[in-house]
Protein backbone atom coordinates (compact mmCIF):
# COMPACT_ATOMS: atom_id res chain seq x y z
CA UNK A 1 0.00 0.00 0.00
CA UNK A 2 1.75 3.47 -1.20
CA UNK A 3 2.54 5.77 1.89
CA UNK A 4 0.26 8.29 1.13
CA UNK A 5 -3.03 5.74 1.11
CA UNK A 6 -1.19 4.55 4.14
CA UNK A 7 -1.54 7.13 6.53
CA UNK A 8 -5.63 8.27 4.76
CA UNK A 9 -6.15 4.48 6.44
CA UNK A 10 -4.06 5.28 9.88
CA UNK A 11 -6.60 8.31 10.13
CA UNK A 12 -9.67 7.18 9.20
CA UNK A 13 -8.65 4.11 11.53
CA UNK A 14 -7.65 6.50 14.28
CA UNK A 15 -11.34 8.59 14.06
CA UNK A 16 -13.79 5.76 14.16
CA UNK A 17 -11.40 4.16 17.24
CA UNK A 18 -12.31 7.76 18.78
CA UNK A 19 -15.65 7.51 17.96
CA UNK A 20 -15.96 4.05 19.93
CA UNK A 21 -14.28 5.40 22.75
CA UNK A 22 -16.58 8.59 22.66
CA UNK A 23 -19.95 6.64 22.28
CA UNK A 24 -20.47 4.96 25.33
CA UNK A 25 -19.40 8.00 27.79
CA UNK A 26 -22.12 10.20 25.68
CA UNK A 27 -24.79 7.22 25.84
CA UNK A 28 -24.47 6.82 29.91
CA UNK A 29 -24.73 10.48 30.46
CA UNK A 30 -28.14 10.39 28.32
CA UNK A 31 -29.06 7.22 29.94
CA UNK A 32 -28.23 8.68 33.45
CA UNK A 33 -30.70 11.52 32.62
CA UNK A 34 -33.66 9.57 31.22
CA UNK A 35 -33.06 7.30 34.21
CA UNK A 36 -33.27 10.33 36.70
CA UNK A 37 -36.61 11.39 34.94
CA UNK A 38 -37.97 8.08 35.35
CA UNK A 39 -37.36 7.85 38.69
CA UNK A 40 -38.99 10.91 39.30
CA UNK A 41 -42.03 10.07 37.33
CA UNK A 42 -42.32 6.52 39.00
CA UNK A 43 -42.01 8.65 43.12
CA UNK A 44 -44.86 10.82 41.79
CA UNK A 45 -47.05 7.87 40.76
CA UNK A 46 -46.49 5.74 43.59
CA UNK A 47 -46.93 9.04 45.74
CA UNK A 48 -50.50 10.67 44.67
CA UNK A 49 -53.47 9.23 45.53
CA UNK A 50 -55.89 7.25 43.03
CA UNK A 51 -59.73 6.87 42.67
CA UNK A 52 -61.52 8.97 44.89
CA UNK A 53 -59.22 9.37 46.86
CA UNK A 54 -57.38 11.41 44.10
CA UNK A 55 -60.53 13.30 43.62
CA UNK A 56 -61.11 14.41 46.92
CA UNK A 57 -57.38 15.33 47.69
CA UNK A 58 -56.26 16.18 44.14
CA UNK A 59 -52.32 17.31 42.86
CA UNK A 60 -50.62 19.17 45.70
CA UNK A 61 -48.72 22.06 43.56
CA UNK A 62 -45.93 22.45 46.73
CA UNK A 63 -45.07 18.80 46.19
CA UNK A 64 -44.96 19.21 42.66
CA UNK A 65 -43.53 22.16 43.12
CA UNK A 66 -40.89 20.71 45.37
CA UNK A 67 -40.11 17.59 43.22
CA UNK A 68 -39.19 19.58 40.48
CA UNK A 69 -36.71 22.24 42.32
CA UNK A 70 -34.79 18.77 44.11
CA UNK A 71 -34.75 16.94 40.62
CA UNK A 72 -33.02 20.98 39.42
CA UNK A 73 -30.71 20.56 42.54
CA UNK A 74 -29.37 17.02 41.93
CA UNK A 75 -29.08 17.78 38.21
CA UNK A 76 -27.31 21.15 39.21
CA UNK A 77 -24.64 18.97 41.17
CA UNK A 78 -24.10 16.72 38.27
CA UNK A 79 -23.33 19.77 35.96
CA UNK A 80 -20.98 21.04 38.55
CA UNK A 81 -19.09 17.95 38.64
CA UNK A 82 -18.53 17.63 35.07
CA UNK A 83 -14.80 18.33 35.44
CA UNK A 84 -14.67 15.06 37.40
CA UNK A 85 -16.34 13.19 34.47
CA UNK A 86 -13.58 15.16 32.19
CA UNK A 87 -11.13 13.72 34.12
CA UNK A 88 -12.22 10.10 33.69
CA UNK A 89 -12.71 10.28 29.99
CA UNK A 90 -8.91 11.49 29.74
CA UNK A 91 -7.72 8.55 31.77
CA UNK A 92 -10.01 6.53 29.56
CA UNK A 93 -7.97 8.08 26.89
CA UNK A 94 -4.60 8.02 28.12
CA UNK A 95 -5.04 3.86 29.06
CA UNK A 96 -6.25 3.24 25.22
CA UNK A 97 -2.90 5.37 24.26
CA UNK A 98 -4.72 7.67 22.56
CA UNK A 99 -2.08 10.81 21.38
CA UNK A 100 -2.82 14.29 22.91
CA UNK A 101 -3.70 15.88 20.63
CA UNK A 102 -6.32 13.59 19.69
CA UNK A 103 -7.37 13.36 23.63
CA UNK A 104 -7.77 17.69 23.60
CA UNK A 105 -10.21 17.58 20.85
CA UNK A 106 -11.95 14.66 22.20
CA UNK A 107 -12.09 16.31 25.51
CA UNK A 108 -13.84 19.23 23.91
CA UNK A 109 -16.24 17.36 22.10
CA UNK A 110 -17.54 15.63 25.24
CA UNK A 111 -17.88 18.77 27.20
CA UNK A 112 -20.01 20.09 24.56
CA UNK A 113 -22.25 17.07 25.05
CA UNK A 114 -22.81 17.53 28.49
CA UNK A 115 -23.17 20.93 28.86
CA UNK A 116 -25.92 20.43 25.63
CA UNK A 117 -27.71 17.09 27.56
CA UNK A 118 -27.49 18.79 30.92
CA UNK A 119 -29.04 22.23 30.24
CA UNK A 120 -31.94 20.50 28.75
CA UNK A 121 -32.81 18.81 31.58
CA UNK A 122 -31.32 21.50 33.92
CA UNK A 123 -32.09 24.93 32.33
CA UNK A 124 -35.29 24.06 30.32
CA UNK A 125 -37.34 22.01 32.66
CA UNK A 126 -40.43 20.21 31.00
CA UNK A 127 -43.75 21.25 32.49
CA UNK A 128 -45.90 19.53 30.36
CA UNK A 129 -45.49 16.34 31.87
CA UNK A 130 -47.95 13.55 33.06
CA UNK A 131 -45.86 12.45 35.42
CA UNK A 132 -45.77 15.67 37.64
CA UNK A 133 -49.10 16.94 37.09
CA UNK A 134 -49.83 17.81 33.82
CA UNK A 135 -53.19 16.80 31.64
CA UNK A 136 -55.32 17.15 28.72
CA UNK A 137 -58.10 19.83 28.61
CA UNK A 138 -60.26 17.36 26.67
CA UNK A 139 -63.26 20.00 25.78
CA UNK A 140 -60.75 22.29 23.93
CA UNK A 141 -58.99 19.63 22.08
CA UNK A 142 -59.45 18.01 18.49
CA UNK A 143 -61.19 14.70 18.57
CA UNK A 144 -58.46 11.59 18.31
CA UNK A 145 -58.35 9.91 14.88
CA UNK A 146 -58.32 6.52 14.20
CA UNK A 147 -60.03 6.30 10.70
CA UNK A 148 -58.52 5.24 7.13
CA UNK A 149 -54.80 5.99 6.27
CA UNK A 150 -54.05 4.54 9.60
CA UNK A 151 -53.49 0.74 8.30
CA UNK A 152 -50.15 0.66 7.32
CA UNK A 153 -49.22 1.67 11.40
CA UNK A 154 -51.98 -1.15 12.58
CA UNK A 155 -50.37 -3.77 10.70
CA UNK A 156 -46.56 -2.92 12.21
CA UNK A 157 -45.03 -3.66 14.78
CA UNK A 158 -44.98 -0.12 16.16
CA UNK A 159 -48.62 -0.02 15.82
CA UNK A 160 -49.96 2.54 17.50
CA UNK A 161 -54.18 2.47 18.82
CA UNK A 162 -56.33 3.88 17.10
CA UNK A 163 -57.88 5.63 20.58
CA UNK A 164 -54.55 6.84 21.20
CA UNK A 165 -55.49 10.08 23.84
CA UNK A 166 -53.87 13.11 23.43
CA UNK A 167 -52.12 12.73 26.59
CA UNK A 168 -49.84 10.92 24.69
CA UNK A 169 -48.17 13.98 23.92
CA UNK A 170 -47.74 14.54 27.47
CA UNK A 171 -45.38 10.61 27.90
CA UNK A 172 -41.49 10.93 27.33
CA UNK A 173 -41.68 8.25 25.12
CA UNK A 174 -41.03 8.57 21.66
CA UNK A 175 -41.24 5.44 19.67
CA UNK A 176 -43.07 4.79 15.99
CA UNK A 177 -46.45 5.19 16.66
CA UNK A 178 -46.61 6.07 20.26
CA UNK A 179 -48.34 9.64 19.02
CA UNK A 180 -51.38 11.24 18.74
CA UNK A 181 -53.30 11.68 15.83
CA UNK A 182 -56.09 13.83 14.74
CA UNK A 183 -58.21 14.02 11.49
CA UNK A 184 -56.64 16.40 8.64
CA UNK A 185 -53.79 18.97 8.61
CA UNK A 186 -55.53 21.40 11.14
CA UNK A 187 -55.86 20.76 15.00
CA UNK A 188 -54.93 21.97 18.48
CA UNK A 189 -54.09 20.72 21.95
CA UNK A 190 -54.50 22.29 25.40
CA UNK A 191 -52.32 21.59 27.97
CA UNK A 192 -53.24 21.93 31.51
CA UNK A 193 -50.04 22.53 33.07
CA UNK A 194 -49.33 21.28 36.87
CA UNK A 195 -48.93 25.21 37.72
CA UNK A 196 -48.71 28.68 36.62
CA UNK A 197 -45.27 29.50 35.03
CA UNK A 198 -43.88 32.55 32.84
CA UNK A 199 -43.09 30.09 29.40
CA UNK A 200 -40.49 30.41 27.63
CA UNK A 201 -40.14 27.60 25.13
CA UNK A 202 -41.70 24.56 23.87
CA UNK A 203 -39.98 21.69 22.39
CA UNK A 204 -42.29 19.22 19.72
CA UNK A 205 -40.76 16.04 18.73
CA UNK A 206 -41.46 13.99 15.52
CA UNK A 207 -39.58 10.43 14.81
CA UNK A 208 -37.17 10.10 11.66
CA UNK A 209 -37.96 9.14 8.22
CA UNK A 210 -34.87 6.12 9.62
CA UNK A 211 -37.23 4.49 12.17
CA UNK A 212 -40.72 5.14 10.40
CA UNK A 213 -41.92 1.93 9.99
CA UNK A 214 -43.76 3.65 6.33
CA UNK A 215 -40.51 5.75 5.67
CA UNK A 216 -42.08 8.65 5.26
CA UNK A 217 -43.00 11.50 7.92
CA UNK A 218 -46.05 13.23 6.33
CA UNK A 219 -48.18 13.26 9.26
CA UNK A 220 -45.92 15.60 11.24
CA UNK A 221 -47.07 19.00 12.18
CA UNK A 222 -45.02 21.85 9.83
CA UNK A 223 -46.74 25.24 11.17
CA UNK A 224 -47.96 25.66 14.42
CA UNK A 225 -49.17 28.60 16.94
CA UNK A 226 -48.97 28.24 20.65
CA UNK A 227 -50.96 30.25 22.85
CA UNK A 228 -51.46 31.10 26.74
CA UNK A 229 -54.75 30.40 28.25
CA UNK A 230 -56.25 31.60 30.91
CA UNK A 231 -59.05 30.10 32.91
CA UNK A 232 -61.50 32.49 31.29
CA UNK A 233 -60.12 30.82 27.56
CA UNK A 234 -58.94 34.36 26.67
CA UNK A 235 -55.64 33.25 24.07
CA UNK A 236 -52.55 35.07 24.11
CA UNK A 237 -50.40 34.72 21.16
CA UNK A 238 -46.82 32.76 22.32
CA UNK A 239 -45.66 32.89 19.10
CA UNK A 240 -45.88 30.76 15.07
CA UNK A 241 -43.38 28.42 14.39
CA UNK A 242 -42.43 25.78 12.17
CA UNK A 243 -40.76 21.89 12.54
CA UNK A 244 -38.44 21.33 10.14
CA UNK A 245 -38.80 17.49 9.19
CA UNK A 246 -35.24 17.85 7.80
CA UNK A 247 -33.67 18.65 11.42
CA UNK A 248 -33.36 17.11 14.38
CA UNK A 249 -36.08 15.02 16.36
CA UNK A 250 -36.62 17.88 19.01
CA UNK A 251 -36.79 21.13 17.95
CA UNK A 252 -36.98 23.99 20.56
CA UNK A 253 -38.68 27.41 19.87
CA UNK A 254 -38.86 30.60 21.99
CA UNK A 255 -41.38 32.77 23.10
CA UNK A 256 -41.93 35.31 20.73
CA UNK A 257 -43.02 38.36 23.00
CA UNK A 258 -42.65 39.59 26.56
CA UNK A 259 -45.34 38.18 28.30
CA UNK A 260 -47.12 40.02 31.08
CA UNK A 261 -48.22 37.12 33.15
CA UNK A 262 -47.98 33.47 33.99
CA UNK A 263 -50.31 30.82 32.26
CA UNK A 264 -51.90 27.79 33.67
CA UNK A 265 -52.84 26.57 30.26
CA UNK A 266 -50.82 26.17 26.62
CA UNK A 267 -53.02 26.02 23.21
CA UNK A 268 -50.73 23.96 20.69
CA UNK A 269 -51.96 24.63 17.06
CA UNK A 270 -51.29 23.19 14.31
CA UNK A 271 -52.07 25.08 11.47
CA UNK A 272 -50.28 22.45 8.54
CA UNK A 273 -48.24 19.12 8.13
CA UNK A 274 -45.65 17.77 5.91
CA UNK A 275 -48.60 16.37 3.38
CA UNK A 276 -50.46 13.70 4.87
CA UNK A 277 -54.05 14.56 3.62
CA UNK A 278 -55.77 12.20 6.29
CA UNK A 279 -53.86 13.34 9.55
CA UNK A 280 -51.35 14.57 11.65
CA UNK A 281 -49.49 12.77 14.24
CA UNK A 282 -47.97 14.60 17.20
CA UNK A 283 -45.30 12.69 19.16
CA UNK A 284 -44.00 15.37 22.22
CA UNK A 285 -44.77 18.72 23.15
CA UNK A 286 -42.44 19.98 25.87
CA UNK A 287 -43.28 23.66 27.86
CA UNK A 288 -40.68 25.48 29.53
CA UNK A 289 -40.54 28.08 31.75
CA UNK A 290 -40.07 28.99 35.49
CA UNK A 291 -42.45 29.98 38.41
CA UNK A 292 -43.11 33.27 39.27
CA UNK A 293 -44.47 34.18 43.24
CA UNK A 294 -46.80 36.85 42.18
CA UNK A 295 -47.85 35.50 38.38
CA UNK A 296 -46.13 37.74 36.93
CA UNK A 297 -43.45 37.26 34.18
CA UNK A 298 -40.41 39.78 34.47
CA UNK A 299 -37.59 39.93 32.01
Amino acid sequence: MPARQLNTYQKERGGLRLLFLLLPILFTLVYWCGSMTWLKGALWEMSRPHGAEQELLGKSQAWVKQEMQDFKQKLTQVYAARGSVLQIVREVLKDHDVQEEQTEEILQLTEVAIKKVLENYVLMPDWALEAIGATIDEERTSKSYGGEGMMTWQLSLFAFSSANPPATILQPSITPGNCWPFQGSQGHVVIRLPEHICPTAFTVWHISKAVSPSGEVSSAPREFTVFGVDEAMAETLLGTFTYDVHKEIAQTFHVQKELPRTFRYIKFQVQSNWGNPKYTCVYRVQVHGMTASDNTCRP
